[in-house]
């Protein structure tokens, strides 16, 4: 019963297309900020989105276990 949960929680977290280019950019260049990210989204795949709604996909991501981060002083890196 767990393991179908979190086969759940990857599945929905792959719905999104927004959260699959996230992954694609964590996979060209791991350990990114939320404002990397956002300017990555917005300059490679026109994607304008609120640095809350990227906040948003990242923790989607890690709750389904594919994107950890770490706190580093004032920034917040992403990894893949």
């Amino acid at each position: 019963m767990l393991q179908s949960a979190l086969v759940a929680d990857v599945y929905k977290a792959l719905a999104d297309r927004t959260r699959r280019i996230i992954l694609d950019e964590l996979a060209e260049r791991d350990g990114q900020t939320l404002f990397e990210i956002g300017a990555r989204l917005a300059s490679k795949h026109q994607l304008s989105s609120t640095r809350q709604a990227i906040s948003q996909h990242l923790g989607v991501l890690e709750e389904a276990g594919l994107v950890t981060s770490r706190r580093e002083g004032r920034y917040k890196y992403h990894f893949f």
